[in-house]
C-alpha cells in the first residue's frame, strides 16, 4: 500500500460522533459512525491532556459562554498543569535554558490574536486574546508582547527552571542531540476547536514549543492558517506536531478551504495530510496531527504517524480517541 493510500485510510476512517459515557482508554475512531450535531456544542482538543481542557470548555459553554471564551479558558487548564511539559511555564526550555511560549486564538468573525517567544506569562492564550480584543494587531512577539502583558496585568515575571526542567536541560547540554522531530513522546501543543450551541466557531493553540529549540524559534501554533484556522462558512481546524512542516504547507487553512469547497471533514483531513506527505521526506519521520470541525458539528481527525490521541466533547460526555495513522493503518511508514 502506498503512503497516499494510507493517508486516505487515516482520515477517511476517522469521522467521529459523540458516544455516551467516558472512555477508560482511548477508543479507536474506526469504531464510530457519523452523527451530525447541528444544535449541540462540540469540542475537539489534541492529545490526552486535551480531555481536561475539553471538560473545562464544555463547562464554560454550559454556563452560557461563547465558543471563543470556551476555546480560551479550556486550554488554560493545560497551561496551568501539563504533565507532558509541552505547554505553559512548566514546559521544557530552549537550548539556552529559557522557556518561551507561543499562543493564538481565532473566532469565526475573522478576528485573531497571537503571541510568540514570550517569557514570564502564565497564560499566553489570555494574552493572545487581549491582542485580539485590545490592539489593532494580530501578533506580538518577544519583549513587545511581554510589555503588553505587563500593561494588562498578565505578566507573572521570570522564574528559574524547576528541578526537573534544570536536570533535563543539563542532560541535553551534555549530549547536544537535536533531532527536529515531534513524536508521540513530545506532545508540543494543546490545540482546540469549539462549536457552541448557536453554531459559533473558535479555535485556540498554546505551547512551549519544541524542547531544546534554538532561542527565538517559533512554530506553527501562533500562526493563523498554519496552527489554526476558522471560517464561519466552512469550519475550523487545528494542528499539532512539528511546526516547521505545518507552517510551510498551511495545513489548517488547507483543511478548512477544502471544507469550503464542499469536502467532508474526513476528506478535508485526508487532503491536508496528503499535502504534507507530498512535501518531501521530512514528513515521513515526524508527527503531525490534525483536527477538523465542520460548521454543522461533524468532525474528523488524522495524523501522519501512530500515537495521536485527542478528546471529543459533547453535552455530558468527553471521550479520548486514538486516530489510525500511516503506520497502524498501512502496516508500514
Amino acid at each position: 500500500m502506498t503512503r497516499r493510500d494510507a493517508v486516505r485510510l487515516v482520515a477517511g476512517s476517522s469521522l467521529l460522533a459523540a458516544c455516551g459515557g467516558p472512555a477508560a482508554a482511548p477508543t479507536s475512531s474506526t469504531q464510530l459512525g457519523v452523527l451530525p450535531m447541528i444544535d449541540a456544542p462540540v469540542v475537539l482538543s489534541t492529545w490526552n491532556h486535551g480531555k481536561p481542557a475539553a471538560e473545562r470548555a464544555l463547562s464554560e459553554l454550559a454556563a452560557g459562554c461563547s465558543a471563543l471564551d470556551a476555546a480560551e479558558r479550556g486550554v488554560m487548564v493545560v497551561e496551568s498543569e501539563c504533565p507532558d511539559r509541552s505547554v505553559g511555564l512548566s514546559g521544557w526550555p530552549d537550548r539556552d535554558g529559557i522557556v518561551t511560549l507561543d499562543a493564538a486564538i481565532m473566532d469565526d468573525a475573522g478576528r485573531s490574536g497571537a503571541v510568540a517567544c514570550v517569557r514570564g506569562v502564565a497564560h499566553p492564550i489570555a494574552l493572545a486574546r487581549r491582542v485580539m480584543d485590545r490592539t489593532p494587531h494580530a501578533l506580538l512577539v518577544g519583549a513587545g508582547a511581554e510589555e503588553f502583558a505587563r500593561t494588562e496585568g498578565l505578566f507573572t515575571g521570570s522564574r528559574p527552571l524547576d528541578p526537573d526542567q534544570e536536570r533535563a536541560w543539563r542532560e541535553w547540554l551534555r549530549e547536544r542531540q537535536y533531532i527536529p522531530r515531534a513524536n508521540t513522546e513530545n506532545h508540543d501543543t494543546i490545540g482546540m476547536v469549539v462549536r457552541d450551541a448557536k453554531g459559533r466557531l473558535a479555535a485556540s493553540c498554546t505551547t512551549s514549543g519544541l524542547a531544546w529549540k534554538m532561542h527565538g524559534r517559533v512554530g506553527d501554533s501562533p500562526l493563523v492558517g498554519a496552527g489554526l484556522f476558522v471560517d464561519p462558512q466552512a469550519g475550523a481546524a487545528v494542528c499539532t506536531g512539528l511546526g516547521e512542516v505545518v507552517m510551510r504547507k498551511l495545513t489548517s487553512c488547507i483543511a478548512v478551504e477544502r471544507l469550503r469547497a464542499g469536502a467532508s471533514p474526513a476528506e478535508a483531513c485526508r487532503e491536508a495530510l496528503q499535502r504534507l506527505v507530498e512535501s518531501g521526506p521530512l514528513a515521513a519521520n515526524v508527527q503531525v496531527g490534525l483536527l477538523v470541525l465542520a460548521r454543522d458539528g461533524t468532525h474528523a481527525a488524522g495524523a501522519l504517524q501512530p500515537g495521536f490521541t485527542y478528546a471529543v466533547g459533547t453535552v455530558g460526555s468527553v471521550t479520548l480517541h486514538a486516530t489510525p495513522a500511516l503506520g497502524s493503518s498501512a502496516g508500514s511508514t
